[in-house]
């Protein structure tokens, strides 16, 4: 063995080991689809590093990751409560740190969002006005937030109209977002069930078809383990409707 090919062996343990617990969370979130545990893998390592400084980025990338445990990791109530309690807490946090913070804002909005519908509709009514200015500052930070327009298109969709539901203007919401990322599937699947909804159904097989034959999704991981079951099974469903 050559002594560069020795060293090399030697330091590149270390070097992985020397990776930012920001970059290496990021990784292991990023290929979850291979192993959900990397979820919990990630949660810990950020938990564990701001145990001793938090910087906003590893703050709010730990709100990110708790939204997600709640997402696919909890499998009770109880668990995706509690997954999106701490991130919505997280987020807040991130806030206080950076206050301009696209992303800060869009997670803790996001997490308080699924807070309030985990702890029931009267919560989720009673926290509409935070989300809202949450929203509010999304867009005047970046107009073409991809997430800020997720999470409006699905608070228009899901709402009655007395309260503010606008189907037309959850629809526009979706498609501004996919026009800002056509590559960012949950948007086209959440298109798709607002087009079901209308009774838009040659549409929506469109936007489900463009989802389960995506070759370069945004997002791989959510993607494989979420977006192209869920619309490989909602085309399914939609096989004889017309």
């Amino acid at each position: 063995m050559s002594i560069a090919l020795a060293v090399l062996l030697l330091v590149a343990p270390a070097v992985a080991f020397a990776q930012p617990p920001v970059e290496r969370a990021r990784a292991l979130i990023a290929t979850y689809h291979e192993d959900p545990h990397r979820i919990d893998e990630a949660r810990d390592l950020l938990e564990d590093a701001i145990t001793r400084e938090r910087p906003a980025d590893a703050v709010t990338l730990l709100s990110r990751i708790y939204f997600l445990a709640g997402e696919v990791r909890a499998t009770t109530d109880d668990d995706k409560l509690a997954a999106f309690g701490r991130g919505r807490d997280l987020g807040k946090l991130a806030l206080e740190i950076a206050p301009r913070s696209e992303d800060a804002h869009v997670w803790y909005a996001l997490n308080l969002g699924r807070w309030g519908q985990s702890k029931g509709m009267m919560r989720s009514l009673f926290l509409l006005p935070t989300i809202r200015e949450e929203l509010d500052t999304i867009f005047s930070i970046n107009p073409r937030s991809v997430r800020g327009h997720a999470l409006a298109g699905n608070l228009f969709f899901e709402l009655p109209g007395m309260l503010g539901g606008d189907r037309k203007k959850a629809e526009e919401h979706f498609r501004k977002g996919i026009e800002a990322d056509p590559h960012f599937t949950v948007l086209r699947l959440d298109l798709a069930r607002l087009l079901v909804a209308e009774g838009r159904i040659a549409e929506a097989r469109r936007e489900l078809e463009r989802v389960a034959n995506e070759t370069a999704p945004t997002n791989v991981a959510d993607w494989t383990a979420r977006d192209r079951p869920r619309a490989r099974t909602r085309l399914d469903e939609l096989r004889d409707r017309k």
